[in-house]
Protein backbone atom coordinates (compact mmCIF):
# COMPACT_ATOMS: atom_id res chain seq x y z
CA UNK A 1 0.00 0.00 0.00
CA UNK A 2 2.88 2.36 0.79
CA UNK A 3 4.41 1.74 -2.66
CA UNK A 4 1.04 2.39 -4.29
CA UNK A 5 0.63 5.68 -2.44
CA UNK A 6 4.17 6.86 -3.26
CA UNK A 7 3.78 5.89 -6.93
CA UNK A 8 0.50 7.80 -7.28
CA UNK A 9 1.95 10.91 -5.63
CA UNK A 10 5.06 10.71 -7.84
CA UNK A 11 2.88 10.79 -10.96
CA UNK A 12 1.64 14.26 -10.00
CA UNK A 13 4.94 15.73 -8.84
CA UNK A 14 5.41 17.16 -12.32
CA UNK A 15 1.82 17.83 -13.31
CA UNK A 16 2.63 19.40 -16.67
CA UNK A 17 4.65 16.45 -17.90
CA UNK A 18 2.11 13.92 -16.60
CA UNK A 19 -0.76 15.80 -18.23
CA UNK A 20 1.11 15.89 -21.56
CA UNK A 21 1.56 12.09 -21.45
CA UNK A 22 -2.03 11.49 -20.32
CA UNK A 23 -3.35 13.81 -23.05
CA UNK A 24 -1.27 12.01 -25.69
CA UNK A 25 -2.63 8.63 -24.56
CA UNK A 26 -6.18 10.00 -24.43
CA UNK A 27 -6.06 11.51 -27.93
CA UNK A 28 -4.35 8.45 -29.36
CA UNK A 29 -7.03 6.17 -27.95
CA UNK A 30 -9.87 8.42 -29.06
CA UNK A 31 -8.52 8.40 -32.62
CA UNK A 32 -7.92 4.65 -32.60
CA UNK A 33 -11.19 3.66 -30.95
CA UNK A 34 -13.35 5.94 -33.08
CA UNK A 35 -11.62 4.78 -36.28
CA UNK A 36 -12.15 1.17 -35.21
CA UNK A 37 -15.82 1.92 -34.46
CA UNK A 38 -16.28 3.34 -37.95
CA UNK A 39 -14.64 0.30 -39.58
CA UNK A 40 -16.64 -2.11 -37.46
CA UNK A 41 -19.81 -0.12 -38.07
CA UNK A 42 -19.32 -0.42 -41.83
CA UNK A 43 -18.60 -4.14 -41.60
CA UNK A 44 -21.43 -4.84 -39.16
CA UNK A 45 -23.88 -2.77 -41.22
CA UNK A 46 -22.95 -4.66 -44.39
CA UNK A 47 -23.49 -8.01 -42.69
CA UNK A 48 -26.88 -6.96 -41.29
CA UNK A 49 -27.98 -5.58 -44.67
CA UNK A 50 -26.91 -8.77 -46.43
CA UNK A 51 -28.91 -10.88 -43.97
CA UNK A 52 -31.97 -8.60 -43.99
CA UNK A 53 -32.13 -7.89 -47.71
CA UNK A 54 -30.30 -10.61 -49.59
CA UNK A 55 -29.50 -14.02 -48.12
CA UNK A 56 -31.13 -14.32 -44.66
CA UNK A 57 -29.34 -16.46 -42.03
CA UNK A 58 -29.62 -19.78 -43.87
CA UNK A 59 -30.70 -21.11 -47.25
CA UNK A 60 -31.62 -24.58 -48.47
CA UNK A 61 -31.19 -25.66 -52.11
CA UNK A 62 -31.03 -28.71 -54.28
CA UNK A 63 -27.25 -29.33 -54.59
CA UNK A 64 -27.48 -29.38 -58.40
CA UNK A 65 -29.31 -26.05 -58.50
CA UNK A 66 -26.37 -24.21 -56.97
CA UNK A 67 -24.11 -25.36 -59.82
CA UNK A 68 -25.98 -23.78 -62.74
CA UNK A 69 -29.41 -22.63 -61.48
CA UNK A 70 -31.35 -24.79 -63.92
CA UNK A 71 -35.11 -24.60 -63.45
CA UNK A 72 -35.73 -28.35 -62.98
CA UNK A 73 -33.59 -28.63 -59.85
CA UNK A 74 -36.20 -27.88 -57.21
CA UNK A 75 -35.97 -28.93 -53.55
CA UNK A 76 -36.94 -32.54 -52.83
CA UNK A 77 -39.09 -33.49 -49.83
CA UNK A 78 -40.20 -29.88 -49.42
CA UNK A 79 -43.09 -30.64 -47.08
CA UNK A 80 -40.87 -32.73 -44.79
CA UNK A 81 -38.31 -29.93 -44.59
CA UNK A 82 -41.01 -27.37 -43.81
CA UNK A 83 -42.39 -29.59 -41.04
CA UNK A 84 -38.89 -29.86 -39.55
CA UNK A 85 -38.43 -26.08 -39.66
CA UNK A 86 -41.76 -25.60 -37.88
CA UNK A 87 -40.49 -27.67 -34.95
CA UNK A 88 -37.11 -25.92 -34.55
CA UNK A 89 -37.12 -23.34 -31.73
CA UNK A 90 -34.15 -21.41 -33.16
CA UNK A 91 -36.05 -20.71 -36.40
CA UNK A 92 -37.94 -17.42 -36.40
CA UNK A 93 -39.45 -17.65 -39.90
CA UNK A 94 -38.85 -19.08 -43.36
CA UNK A 95 -40.10 -18.64 -46.89
CA UNK A 96 -39.96 -20.66 -50.08
CA UNK A 97 -38.90 -19.11 -53.37
CA UNK A 98 -38.67 -19.85 -57.04
CA UNK A 99 -35.55 -18.30 -58.57
CA UNK A 100 -34.93 -18.24 -62.32
CA UNK A 101 -32.40 -16.32 -64.49
CA UNK A 102 -34.25 -14.29 -67.14
CA UNK A 103 -34.08 -11.48 -69.65
CA UNK A 104 -35.87 -8.25 -68.75
CA UNK A 105 -36.99 -5.86 -71.47
CA UNK A 106 -38.55 -2.44 -71.29
CA UNK A 107 -39.62 -0.23 -74.17
CA UNK A 108 -36.14 1.31 -74.07
CA UNK A 109 -33.61 -1.45 -73.41
CA UNK A 110 -33.01 -4.86 -71.84
CA UNK A 111 -30.83 -6.64 -69.32
CA UNK A 112 -30.37 -9.95 -67.52
CA UNK A 113 -31.50 -10.54 -63.91
CA UNK A 114 -32.78 -13.12 -61.45
CA UNK A 115 -36.56 -13.37 -61.21
CA UNK A 116 -37.49 -14.37 -57.66
CA UNK A 117 -40.97 -15.73 -57.09
CA UNK A 118 -42.04 -15.10 -53.49
CA UNK A 119 -44.92 -15.33 -51.08
CA UNK A 120 -45.16 -11.62 -50.08
CA UNK A 121 -46.50 -12.17 -46.56
CA UNK A 122 -43.81 -14.73 -45.73
CA UNK A 123 -41.11 -12.57 -47.30
CA UNK A 124 -42.02 -9.62 -45.07
CA UNK A 125 -41.11 -11.69 -42.01
CA UNK A 126 -37.88 -13.19 -43.36
CA UNK A 127 -36.45 -10.12 -45.13
CA UNK A 128 -37.21 -6.42 -45.03
CA UNK A 129 -37.37 -5.67 -48.76
CA UNK A 130 -40.88 -4.32 -48.17
CA UNK A 131 -39.47 -1.69 -45.80
CA UNK A 132 -37.12 -0.39 -48.51
CA UNK A 133 -40.06 0.88 -50.56
CA UNK A 134 -41.08 4.44 -49.73
CA UNK A 135 -44.62 5.79 -50.03
CA UNK A 136 -43.66 7.58 -53.25
CA UNK A 137 -42.24 4.46 -54.91
CA UNK A 138 -45.19 2.08 -54.63
CA UNK A 139 -45.92 -0.89 -52.38
CA UNK A 140 -44.86 -4.47 -51.76
CA UNK A 141 -47.52 -6.33 -53.79
CA UNK A 142 -50.39 -4.55 -52.05
CA UNK A 143 -52.30 -4.35 -55.31
CA UNK A 144 -54.93 -6.12 -57.38
CA UNK A 145 -52.95 -5.65 -60.58
CA UNK A 146 -52.30 -8.87 -62.50
CA UNK A 147 -48.64 -9.86 -62.71
CA UNK A 148 -47.10 -7.20 -60.45
CA UNK A 149 -43.31 -6.89 -60.09
CA UNK A 150 -41.12 -5.14 -57.51
CA UNK A 151 -37.75 -3.92 -58.79
CA UNK A 152 -34.65 -2.14 -57.49
CA UNK A 153 -33.90 1.53 -58.03
CA UNK A 154 -30.76 0.80 -60.08
CA UNK A 155 -32.42 -1.58 -62.53
CA UNK A 156 -35.26 0.92 -62.92
CA UNK A 157 -32.70 3.53 -63.92
CA UNK A 158 -30.94 1.04 -66.19
CA UNK A 159 -34.16 0.09 -67.98
CA UNK A 160 -35.37 3.72 -67.92
CA UNK A 161 -38.69 2.77 -66.34
CA UNK A 162 -40.72 4.01 -63.40
CA UNK A 163 -43.69 3.09 -61.22
CA UNK A 164 -46.55 1.49 -63.23
CA UNK A 165 -44.28 0.87 -66.25
CA UNK A 166 -44.61 -2.46 -68.07
CA UNK A 167 -41.69 -4.83 -68.55
CA UNK A 168 -41.40 -8.10 -70.47
CA UNK A 169 -39.81 -11.04 -68.66
CA UNK A 170 -38.48 -13.90 -70.82
CA UNK A 171 -37.17 -17.18 -69.41
CA UNK A 172 -36.70 -20.86 -70.19
CA UNK A 173 -39.47 -23.08 -68.84
CA UNK A 174 -39.27 -26.71 -67.69
CA UNK A 175 -39.43 -28.19 -71.21
CA UNK A 176 -36.60 -25.94 -72.45
CA UNK A 177 -38.69 -23.56 -74.55
CA UNK A 178 -38.64 -19.78 -74.17
CA UNK A 179 -41.64 -18.29 -72.48
CA UNK A 180 -42.46 -15.07 -70.73
CA UNK A 181 -45.00 -12.58 -69.56
CA UNK A 182 -45.74 -8.89 -69.22
CA UNK A 183 -45.45 -7.46 -65.70
CA UNK A 184 -46.28 -4.05 -64.29
CA UNK A 185 -44.02 -2.28 -61.79
CA UNK A 186 -45.87 -1.78 -58.50
CA UNK A 187 -42.90 -1.02 -56.25
CA UNK A 188 -39.32 0.22 -56.46
CA UNK A 189 -36.98 -0.51 -53.54
CA UNK A 190 -33.70 1.15 -52.61
CA UNK A 191 -31.32 -1.13 -50.71
CA UNK A 192 -28.11 0.95 -51.00
CA UNK A 193 -26.57 -2.00 -52.85
CA UNK A 194 -26.15 -1.38 -56.57
CA UNK A 195 -25.37 -5.00 -57.51
CA UNK A 196 -28.33 -6.46 -55.61
CA UNK A 197 -30.73 -3.95 -57.12
CA UNK A 198 -29.47 -4.60 -60.65
CA UNK A 199 -29.58 -8.40 -60.39
CA UNK A 200 -32.90 -9.19 -58.67
CA UNK A 201 -36.60 -8.62 -59.37
CA UNK A 202 -39.47 -9.92 -57.24
CA UNK A 203 -42.77 -11.33 -58.50
CA UNK A 204 -45.47 -13.45 -56.92
CA UNK A 205 -44.46 -17.08 -56.69
CA UNK A 206 -47.72 -18.32 -58.19
CA UNK A 207 -47.31 -16.02 -61.22
CA UNK A 208 -43.76 -17.17 -61.91
CA UNK A 209 -44.68 -20.82 -61.40
CA UNK A 210 -47.47 -20.54 -63.96
CA UNK A 211 -45.16 -18.99 -66.58
CA UNK A 212 -42.28 -21.41 -65.92
CA UNK A 213 -44.44 -24.55 -65.89
CA UNK A 214 -43.75 -25.34 -62.23
CA UNK A 215 -46.23 -26.31 -59.55
CA UNK A 216 -47.19 -23.66 -56.99
CA UNK A 217 -45.75 -25.80 -54.20
CA UNK A 218 -42.30 -26.23 -55.77
CA UNK A 219 -39.29 -24.18 -54.68
CA UNK A 220 -35.66 -23.65 -55.63
CA UNK A 221 -34.80 -22.02 -52.34
CA UNK A 222 -35.86 -21.86 -48.71
CA UNK A 223 -34.65 -18.73 -46.90
CA UNK A 224 -34.54 -19.05 -43.12
CA UNK A 225 -34.45 -16.31 -40.49
CA UNK A 226 -33.23 -17.13 -36.97
CA UNK A 227 -33.76 -15.45 -33.62
CA UNK A 228 -30.01 -15.40 -33.02
CA UNK A 229 -27.42 -15.06 -35.78
CA UNK A 230 -24.92 -17.02 -33.66
CA UNK A 231 -27.10 -20.14 -34.04
CA UNK A 232 -26.69 -20.22 -37.83
CA UNK A 233 -23.97 -22.87 -38.02
CA UNK A 234 -25.60 -25.09 -35.37
CA UNK A 235 -28.96 -25.04 -37.17
CA UNK A 236 -27.24 -25.65 -40.51
CA UNK A 237 -25.42 -28.70 -39.12
CA UNK A 238 -28.66 -30.10 -37.68
CA UNK A 239 -30.53 -29.65 -40.97
CA UNK A 240 -27.65 -31.13 -42.96
CA UNK A 241 -27.70 -34.27 -40.82
CA UNK A 242 -31.48 -34.53 -41.14
CA UNK A 243 -31.54 -33.84 -44.89
CA UNK A 244 -28.20 -34.99 -46.34
CA UNK A 245 -29.54 -34.85 -49.91
CA UNK A 246 -30.03 -31.05 -49.65
CA UNK A 247 -27.47 -28.26 -49.56
CA UNK A 248 -27.71 -26.06 -46.46
CA UNK A 249 -25.57 -22.93 -46.32
CA UNK A 250 -25.17 -20.20 -43.73
CA UNK A 251 -24.88 -16.55 -44.70
CA UNK A 252 -21.11 -16.86 -44.38
CA UNK A 253 -21.01 -19.46 -47.16
CA UNK A 254 -23.58 -17.65 -49.26
CA UNK A 255 -21.63 -14.37 -48.98
CA UNK A 256 -18.04 -15.51 -48.33
CA UNK A 257 -16.59 -12.14 -49.30
CA UNK A 258 -18.63 -10.38 -46.61
CA UNK A 259 -17.82 -13.04 -44.00
CA UNK A 260 -14.10 -12.80 -44.82
CA UNK A 261 -14.19 -9.01 -44.68
CA UNK A 262 -16.03 -9.11 -41.34
CA UNK A 263 -13.41 -11.43 -39.80
CA UNK A 264 -10.59 -9.41 -41.34
CA UNK A 265 -12.06 -6.16 -40.00
CA UNK A 266 -12.17 -7.56 -36.46
CA UNK A 267 -8.52 -8.58 -36.66
CA UNK A 268 -7.51 -5.31 -38.30
CA UNK A 269 -9.18 -3.26 -35.56
CA UNK A 270 -7.22 -5.01 -32.84
CA UNK A 271 -3.98 -4.79 -34.84
CA UNK A 272 -4.64 -1.08 -35.38
CA UNK A 273 -5.07 -0.50 -31.65
CA UNK A 274 -1.92 -2.49 -30.83
CA UNK A 275 0.10 -0.32 -33.24
CA UNK A 276 -1.28 2.84 -31.60
CA UNK A 277 -0.49 1.52 -28.11
CA UNK A 278 3.03 0.57 -29.20
CA UNK A 279 3.59 4.10 -30.48
CA UNK A 280 2.26 5.53 -27.23
CA UNK A 281 4.42 3.03 -25.33
CA UNK A 282 7.61 4.52 -26.76
CA UNK A 283 6.46 7.95 -25.63
CA UNK A 284 5.81 6.61 -22.14
CA UNK A 285 9.25 4.95 -22.03
CA UNK A 286 10.89 8.24 -22.99
CA UNK A 287 8.97 10.12 -20.29
CA UNK A 288 9.76 7.58 -17.58
CA UNK A 289 13.45 7.58 -18.52
CA UNK A 290 13.45 11.34 -17.96
CA UNK A 291 11.74 10.78 -14.60
CA UNK A 292 14.34 8.21 -13.55
CA UNK A 293 17.28 10.40 -14.60
CA UNK A 294 15.87 13.34 -12.64
CA UNK A 295 15.33 11.21 -9.54
CA UNK A 296 18.51 9.15 -9.38
CA UNK A 297 19.64 10.80 -6.13
CA UNK A 298 16.16 10.30 -4.61
CA UNK A 299 16.13 6.64 -5.62
CA UNK A 300 19.59 6.23 -4.08
CA UNK A 301 18.33 7.68 -0.80
CA UNK A 302 15.34 5.33 -0.78
CA UNK A 303 17.67 2.37 -1.22
CA UNK A 304 19.98 3.76 1.49
CA UNK A 305 17.18 3.94 4.07
CA UNK A 306 16.15 0.35 3.43
CA UNK A 307 13.76 0.20 0.46
CA UNK A 308 14.79 -2.86 -1.50
CA UNK A 309 15.21 -2.92 -5.27
CA UNK A 310 12.04 -4.93 -5.80
CA UNK A 311 9.89 -2.22 -4.22
CA UNK A 312 11.65 0.49 -6.23
CA UNK A 313 11.11 -1.55 -9.41
CA UNK A 314 7.37 -1.90 -8.65
CA UNK A 315 7.12 1.78 -7.66
CA UNK A 316 8.36 2.89 -11.10
CA UNK A 317 6.22 0.24 -12.79
CA UNK A 318 3.14 1.46 -10.93
CA UNK A 319 3.85 5.07 -11.90
CA UNK A 320 3.91 4.00 -15.55
CA UNK A 321 0.75 1.95 -15.18
CA UNK A 322 -1.02 4.84 -13.45
CA UNK A 323 -0.09 7.18 -16.31
CA UNK A 324 -1.28 4.66 -18.93
CA UNK A 325 -4.43 3.75 -17.05
CA UNK A 326 -5.44 7.36 -16.37
CA UNK A 327 -5.08 8.29 -20.04
CA UNK A 328 -6.74 5.03 -21.03
CA UNK A 329 -9.79 5.50 -18.82
CA UNK A 330 -10.33 9.09 -19.97
CA UNK A 331 -9.80 8.10 -23.60
CA UNK A 332 -12.24 5.20 -23.42
CA UNK A 333 -14.91 7.25 -21.63
CA UNK A 334 -14.75 10.03 -24.24
CA UNK A 335 -14.61 7.48 -27.07
CA UNK A 336 -17.61 5.61 -25.71
CA UNK A 337 -19.58 8.87 -25.65
CA UNK A 338 -18.57 9.74 -29.23
CA UNK A 339 -19.36 6.26 -30.53
CA UNK A 340 -22.75 6.23 -28.77
CA UNK A 341 -23.62 9.66 -30.17
CA UNK A 342 -22.74 8.85 -33.78
CA UNK A 343 -24.27 5.39 -33.44
CA UNK A 344 -27.59 7.14 -32.79
CA UNK A 345 -27.30 9.83 -35.48
CA UNK A 346 -24.91 8.24 -37.98
CA UNK A 347 -22.15 9.69 -40.15
CA UNK A 348 -23.42 10.85 -43.53
CA UNK A 349 -20.98 9.96 -46.31
CA UNK A 350 -23.33 10.84 -49.16
CA UNK A 351 -20.47 12.65 -50.87
CA UNK A 352 -19.01 9.22 -51.68
CA UNK A 353 -22.36 7.40 -51.54
CA UNK A 354 -22.28 6.05 -55.10
CA UNK A 355 -18.89 4.47 -54.54
CA UNK A 356 -20.01 2.85 -51.30
CA UNK A 357 -23.29 1.59 -52.78
CA UNK A 358 -21.44 0.02 -55.72
CA UNK A 359 -19.76 -2.36 -53.25
CA UNK A 360 -22.85 -2.85 -51.10
CA UNK A 361 -22.28 -0.35 -48.28
CA UNK A 362 -24.76 2.26 -47.11
CA UNK A 363 -23.81 5.93 -47.37
CA UNK A 364 -24.72 6.50 -43.71
CA UNK A 365 -22.41 4.72 -41.27
CA UNK A 366 -23.32 3.96 -37.67
CA UNK A 367 -20.09 3.46 -35.65
CA UNK A 368 -20.38 0.68 -33.13
CA UNK A 369 -18.19 -1.41 -30.85
CA UNK A 370 -18.96 -4.36 -28.61
CA UNK A 371 -18.22 -4.09 -24.89
CA UNK A 372 -15.69 -6.92 -25.12
CA UNK A 373 -13.57 -4.63 -27.32
CA UNK A 374 -13.26 -2.14 -24.45
CA UNK A 375 -12.45 -4.98 -22.04
CA UNK A 376 -9.70 -6.30 -24.31
CA UNK A 377 -8.39 -2.78 -24.84
CA UNK A 378 -8.21 -2.21 -21.07
CA UNK A 379 -6.02 -5.28 -20.71
CA UNK A 380 -3.81 -4.09 -23.60
CA UNK A 381 -3.39 -0.67 -21.94
CA UNK A 382 -2.26 -2.27 -18.69
CA UNK A 383 0.13 -4.56 -20.59
CA UNK A 384 1.48 -1.51 -22.46
CA UNK A 385 2.09 0.24 -19.14
CA UNK A 386 3.89 -2.78 -17.69
CA UNK A 387 6.10 -3.29 -20.76
CA UNK A 388 6.86 0.43 -20.98
CA UNK A 389 8.00 0.47 -17.35
CA UNK A 390 10.51 -2.38 -17.53
CA UNK A 391 13.42 -0.53 -19.18
CA UNK A 392 13.15 2.69 -17.08
CA UNK A 393 12.80 0.60 -13.89
CA UNK A 394 15.85 -1.51 -14.76
CA UNK A 395 17.74 1.69 -15.52
CA UNK A 396 16.97 2.98 -12.02
CA UNK A 397 18.32 -0.19 -10.40
CA UNK A 398 21.70 -0.05 -12.12
CA UNK A 399 22.99 2.47 -9.58
CA UNK A 400 24.25 1.54 -6.16
CA UNK A 401 22.93 3.71 -3.27
CA UNK A 402 26.31 5.48 -2.90
CA UNK A 403 26.69 6.22 -6.62
CA UNK A 404 23.07 7.37 -6.88
CA UNK A 405 23.33 9.75 -3.91
CA UNK A 406 26.56 11.21 -5.27
CA UNK A 407 25.03 11.93 -8.69
CA UNK A 408 24.63 15.65 -9.53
Amino acid sequence: MMVLSIAWKNVWRNKTRSMVVITAITLGLIGGIFSSAIMFGMSDGRVKDAIKHEVSHLQIHNPKYQDNQEIQYTINNLNTIIYSLDTMKAVKAYTTRIKIPAMIQSSNTGTGANIIGINPEEEKIVTNISELISDSTGSFFETKIRYPVVIGQKIAEKLKIHLRSKILIQLQNTDGSITGGSFRVVGIFNSNNTMFEEQNLFVRKKDLAAIAGLSKSSAHEIAISLYNMQDAQTVANTLQLTFPDQEIKTWKKLQPDIAMLNDLMNNMMMLFMIIILLALGFGIINTMLMVVVERIKEIGMLMAIGMNKTKIFFMIMLETIFLSATGGVIGMIISYGLVSFFNSYGIDLSIVGKGLESIGYASIIYPTLHLDFYFTLSILIIITGIISSIYPARKALKYSPIDAIGTD
